[in-house]
């Protein structure tokens, strides 16, 4: 890195971004910082605000800080394809889209307005130089590898994103937070989605679109041979793999195998239907990676908690994959992003369109 470069830091309020932004200003670069706002007053336009928020009571950490209204562009960008999944009868990661159309268009917003050099946030995961360019790898602390969520970027975005707490694990960050004065250096993380209450995201669609259980109320439940076992509350309220809350009763462990929105159907079955070995990936990104001309071999994860499997991955046209696991999947969801790795190295991704069965 660069000690003399102009930085913003994506600052959210927890004790990650906070630290970053102090490592870098110990580090010798000149910190400005940027709080997204998402979820306030929409605001047509984004406009950068000078704003009081301090991240440490040491005045060694005192740097200028902005606000960003987003709110229109998260509700267009996040909330709407959030709730168009669920109505399609997929699974949304929302976090990842708005990590690229909301976190990195308002860094590099700020990074253009204030003339800055590069952006960086608090996200577990490293951005090093190899081989000729900037590449995406994991965190060294593999509780909290956060390289997942992050396969949208691209190499333009790469060259100009640094992870500083990508080296770290976190109860490290714990302790330089302490030593910074960081006042969220004890404030607990939230898994949550930011815009769903108690991560019930039934009940917020019930909240948020309206008539939506009276329209997809006493669909049918059908089992593997076809046949209609039951009702259900609404396609849109049911997962793949989900087990709980089906309100029927077959003597044996069913669970949630297939979501047809067209028919607002759920298809029930055993916990071997789950498994699944092949699937459609679509919007492939190649982040580091040359797009194949044949056959890839890799590892490959299917939800940010998943264990990575060794596959093969196919191109197809249109900026599409066949990935081939060596081992079945279990609970393989339409909607959910598989991520390609070899070693700590993310390679690319896409989101899963198909599940071959």
């Amino acid at each position: 890195m660069n000690a003399q470069q102009h930085i913003i830091v994506g600052l959210s309020g927890g004790v990650d971004s906070a630290t970053t932004a102090c490592l870098l200003v110990r580090q010798g670069f000149r910190v400005t910082g940027l709080n997204i706002k998402v979820l306030d007053t929409p605001d047509q336009e984004p406009v950068l605000v000078p704003s009081a928020m301090r991240v440490s009571d040491q005045d060694e950490f005192s740097f200028p800080v902005f606000t960003l209204n987003l709110s229109v562009k998260f509700r267009n960008d996040v909330i709407s394809y959030f709730h168009d999944d669920y109505l399609a009868g997929r699974t949304p990661n929302p976090c990842m889209v708005c990590n690229k159309t909301i976190k990195w268009f308002g860094l590099f917003e700020a990074m253009r307005l204030l003339d800055a050099d590069l952006v960086a946030t608090g996200h577990f995961a490293r951005s090093e130089f190899h081989d000729g360019r900037y590449r995406l790898y994991k965190g060294v602390d593999p509780q909290k590898d956060q390289s997942y969520f992050l396969w949208l970027l691209t190499r333009e975005d790469l060259t100009k994103t640094r992870f500083p707490l990508g080296g770290y694990t976190k109860p490290e960050v714990r302790e330089m937070a302490r030593s910074f004065g960081v006042l969220a250096a004890e404030k607990k993380e939230s898994q949550e989605i930011c815009f769903v209450p108690h991560d019930d995201y039934c009940a917020y669609l019930a909240s948020a679109i309206p008539g939506l259980e009276s329209q997809v109320a006493g669909g049918e439940i059908v089992d593997e041979e076809g046949r209609v076992i039951g009702k259900h509350r609404g396609y849109p309220f049911y997962t793949i793999g989900q087990r709980r809350g089906l309100g029927i009763s077959t003597g044996e462990p069913v669970y949630v195998t297939e979501i047809d929105a067209a028919h607002n159907r759920i298809h029930v079955g055993s916990k071997e239907r789950l498994k699944n070995r092949t699937i459609i990936a679509s919007g492939i990104n190649w982040t580091g990676a040359d797009k194949p001309n044949a056959p890839l071999e890799a590892s490959a994860k299917i939800r940010y908690r998943d264990r990575e499997s060794p596959c093969t991955i196919e191109p197809l046209n249109d900026d599409r994959a066949k990935v081939s696991f060596s081992e079945p999947k279990n609970a393989v969801a339409t909607g959910q992003a598989v991520v390609f790795y070899r070693d700590d190295e993310v390679l690319g991704g896409g989101i899963i369109t198909e599940v071959l069965h």
